[in-house]
Formats: C-alpha cells, structure tokens, sequence
C-alpha cells in the first residue's frame, strides 16, 4: 500500500470521527447558524478517548502521516483535519501536539489553547470583529483570505451585559453558549460606571504574575454556575484605561494598557511570555488557598487607577501598552493613522497600540512603528483587528471591545 494511499484512507477515516470521541463543531461563514469555536476537549478525560482502528498504526508512519497533513493543511477550512488527528485516539492525540506548533512559532491558530497563547513575533495575524446591535454581542473570526469578506474562521464571540454601576463583557468559545457557568467560558471585560477604566478577566491562571481576584462576581463562586471541572477563579490579567478628556476638545482618545501577565522585558530580545499549553483542572476549594501574588502588582493597579501609570522597575514590571499617537492631516482636516489599507471608515474607535519604552531612552522609529495591536472600522458594524506577540487573541479581543463601550468622559 503506497504512503499516498495511506495519507488518503487516514484523511477519509478522520472526516468520519464519531462525536463521542472528538466534540467539534465548525463554523466558516457569518450567517451560518453554529457559532461555536472548535472544542479540543481538555475538560474530558484521557481514559474516556477510545482507541480507533488506526491507533495500531507504527508511530514513525503515524508521526510522518500527521506531520504531512499539518503541513499540507496550514489554513482553515482544510486545518479542520489537523484538529481531527488529536481526536483518533490516545496515541494519534499525543503526536499531534507534539507536531502542532504554538502561534508564536507557526502563525496558525489550531486549537483553542491557541487563543490564549501569543501571536507570531514577525506579523500581525489578520481577524476582523461583527458586531449585531440587536443582541449586543460581538463574534470575532479569523481572515482567510487578504481581502477582508464575508467568510471567517469562528474563534470567540463575547455579550454586552449593562449593570447598575459597570459593564461586563462576556467572552466564550461559543456564541450559542454564554453562560459563566459553561465550560465554553474564557474570560471577561469589566468597565468603570463612566467606561473609563477597564479590567480583562481571564478564567484559567495564565502566569504566576497575575492577580486572584477577590470580588464576589469576579470570582464565580457559585454552585448553580460553576462547574466542578472548570477553574473557578477569575483573574486579573490587564488594565484599560482611557484618558479624560477634561476640556471636552475634539480630538483622538488617549489609551493605555498594562498587562499585568505579559512582563516588559518579553519585548527585549531572547524575552519570552507566558505562553500555557494546557487547561488545567481546578476545583473550587483550590481557590480559597491561592495567594495574591506580589506587593508590586497591587501597588501597580492601584496607581494604575488613581492616575498616570509610573513603573520604576521598569523591566521587571508588567507590559504597559500605549496608543500611537495620530498626526494631523492639513489637506484631509483629520486625525491619521497608517493602518496599511485594514481600515477604510475614519472612527473615534479606530487605534494602534505600541508597546510603551522605558522613560530614560527616547522610541526609535523602528519601535514606534510596530504596532502590536491595531482595531478599526471597515463598515457599519465590521471591524478589523490583527494582532501579535505578546499578545493573544483573547487578550486582543478584550482590548478590543472596550473600544466599543460609550466613553462620554473621553470625547
């Protein structure tokens, strides 16, 4: 049997995978019904995967058939079939992260660790947002083509939720499935009552420097809506906030993020940031014995919110993210930004954020023209947001949406 023959027969076996052994759903178009993400089981357990047909197959064949199938298949749809692979059996499911490279290092996203994990550190990996104004939610998809359409790759979707005194935005690997209580469940975005101020939760610990939150609705404490299997804490991993525009003059808003998991010296040369590989099992008794990590970052979030941000530690401190400032266009009469064609409607919402430098040593031009996170309007309720390291599509996404929310105090 030819190894042609055999990449043939393991592609048609794996097209046909029960649902009892692998949970996926795939959604391409945005008026498709299913908006769920693709689901890589984490929460089951090993022992549950059954063993298929193929998992007798020699493991230097397997990892050469795997290996070519992910090479062969770099772009959604056809990465469907990678994902496929880890859900054959318990063998098939161990090659195939081992092969399957983390975004930083292949650009791709592949399963849904991979929205936690950060962009590739050369490019901007290219998505675009849609909200529907009905619903208030917000679904992000990924670009498959260079020319922005109306065909993506589903990877989040999040929900408006007005509160008497602050906003959440709930963010979930499925549109159809936005309870806090659902194992779909990432994180959230919580604004101020004037949506000045904004706090990124996310529902796993992503690194030993963010924060456990200990407020009530921050840490999900609640057996109607946690699941025993899920993390149950929420925690702090960045800071939004918006500059008062205090002489209420015309101009672009003012921004800046601190990112209280990414730590500054990830953008010096050899840096690296957290990147998780795995979700892990926690139960809601774990909560309780978890500390706060570090005098210095409550210190930080405290000036964070009484004022300017000042970090004397500068590269052992957390990533501090500002927006590029625009220049003033005589012949257009507006504010501009160079967004290389991914936005085309001028908007108050539209920005670029470039990591902060240390205050002693000026920004060379090099420094302040990579943009690290960039977001602007194409259409009435189209959005285009491209993203990479240290970042993360998650952590994109929640950025992201507090450009949305209403900022009567900023404009």
């Amino acid at each position: 049997m030819s190894f042609r023959s055999i990449l043939q027969d393991v592609r048609d076996g794996i097209g046909n995978i029960s649902r009892r052994s692998f949970d996926v759903k795939f959604s391409y178009s945005l008026r498709s019904r299913s908006h769920s993400a693709v689901h890589d089981s984490h929460y089951r357990s090993e022992l549950s995967m059954p063993q298929s047909c193929w998992a007798n197959m020699p493991p230097e064949l397997l990892r050469d058939v795997i290996s070519r199938i992910e090479a062969s298949e770099g772009a959604w749809p056809a990465r469907k079939y990678v994902v496929a692979c880890s859900g054959v059996c318990r063998s098939w499911r161990a090659i195939t992260k081992e092969i399957v490279q983390i975004p930083q290092l292949s650009g791709k996203l592949t399963f849904p660790i991979s929205l936690r994990q950060p962009g590739p550190r050369d490019f901007l990996i290219q998505c675009f947002i849609k909200r529907d104004r009905a619903t208030s939610s917000y679904h992000l998809y990924l670009g498959l083509t260079a020319t922005l359409s109306e065909n993506g790759k589903f990877l989040l979707a999040a929900r408006k939720l007005r509160r008497p005194t602050c906003t959440d935005y709930i963010i979930s690997l499925d549109a159809e499935d936005m309870s806090r209580g659902s194992n779909r469940y990432i994180g959230k975005l919580r604004s101020n009552f004037l949506g000045t101020k904004f706090t990124i939760y996310d529902s796993q610990l992503p690194c030993s420097g963010a924060i456990a939150s200990t407020s009530r609705a921050g840490r999900r404490v609640g057996s109607k809506q946690v699941s025993p299997r899920l993390p149950a804490g929420s925690y702090v991993v960045a800071h939004i906030a918006y500059e008062l525009n205090v002489l209420g003059t015309r101009g672009p808003r003012r921004m800046q993020c601190l990112m209280d998991a990414v730590p500054a010296s990830a953008m010096e040369p050899g840096g690296s940031a957290p990147t998780p590989t795995e979700c892990p099992l926690t139960s809601l008794d774990s909560l309780a014995t978890l500390p706060h990590f570090g005098s210095k970052s409550e210190v930080i979030e405290t000036s964070f919110f009484s004022g300017p941000i000042i970090n004397s530690n500068w590269k052992e401190g957390p990533l501090l993210l500002k927006n590029k400032v625009p220049r003033w266009h005589e012949q257009l009469q507006c504010w501009c930004l160079n967004f290389r064609g991914r936005v085309t409607v001028p908007s108050v919402k539209n920005f670029q954020l470039v990591a902060a430098t240390e205050p002693t040593q000026p920004a060379t031009q090099s420094d302040h023209d990579k943009v690290i996170l960039q977001f602007g309007k194409v259409g009435k309720d189209m959005f285009t947001m491209d993203y990479r390291y240290p970042l993360s599509a998650f952590q994109a996404f929640a950025i992201c949406l507090s450009s949305f929310d209403t900022k009567l105090a900023c404009e």
